[in-house]
């Protein structure tokens, strides 16, 4: 059984930014998606990207960064669609960290203190910045079989109020943790990378 696995979710739509979100190039010229995965491989050796069909540019450009990039078929479906894919393309593992394409801010440490929650025991971790739950979220292999059952659009939310009293609130100082790529705007200074 492997170690940790990380799961990089790339396949949304992003259909309120009005272009290729995922794509778009950050001020320093390194792309969201890429910048999101840079960040993650940083902290876990194995990272699943997942993609949604036709996205051949940004699937070669995640495995160019050292991820194994699995094309989710039903990814029109959701979050937990491409949940589902992802999981099942890692196999079994000690735990998972479910990281999102869109969220290039998250600082190295912060994916480290989840990783490091799930080695020390956590059935399931996330970062908090102040009092709001960020990302990544890792879960432990013992819900292995929930993740394949992840469908909708819900991701792994389901799992994490069914089993809300064993979720370890990791504090962090990162604001990264919470703050995702939805419109342009949403990339308006103040930017930390």
């Amino acid at each position: 059984m492997k170690d940790f696995a990380g799961l990089l979710l790339a396949a949304g739509s992003a259909s309120r930014f009005g272009s290729d979100k995922l794509r778009h190039n950050l001020p320093h010229g390194v792309a969201i998606a890429v910048q999101a995965a840079r960040h993650l491989k940083s902290e876990i050796q194995d990272v699943i990207a997942v993609v949604r069909p036709g996205r051949e540019e940004l699937a070669k450009s995640l495995s160019a960064e050292g991820c194994t990039v699995i094309v989710c078929e039903n990814a029109a479906e959701g979050m937990g669609a491409s949940l589902a894919c992802g999981a099942k393309a890692a196999g079994e593992a000690r735990g998972y960290l479910v990281a999102l394409a869109d969220m290039p801010f998250i600082r190295r440490s912060s994916i480290a203190a989840v990783r490091d929650a799930l080695a020390a025991g956590a059935p399931l971790a996330a970062p908090y910045f102040r009092t709001r739950r960020g990302h990544p979220v890792g879960i432990s292999g013992r819900f292995f079989k929930d993740l394949l059952a992840c469908a909708g659009d819900e991701g792994a939310k389901k799992l994490l109020s069914e089993h809300e009293k064993e979720l370890v609130k990791v504090p962090v100082g990162d604001p990264g943790v919470i703050r995702d790529i939805d419109t342009p705007d949403d990339l308006t200074p103040p930017l930390r990378v």
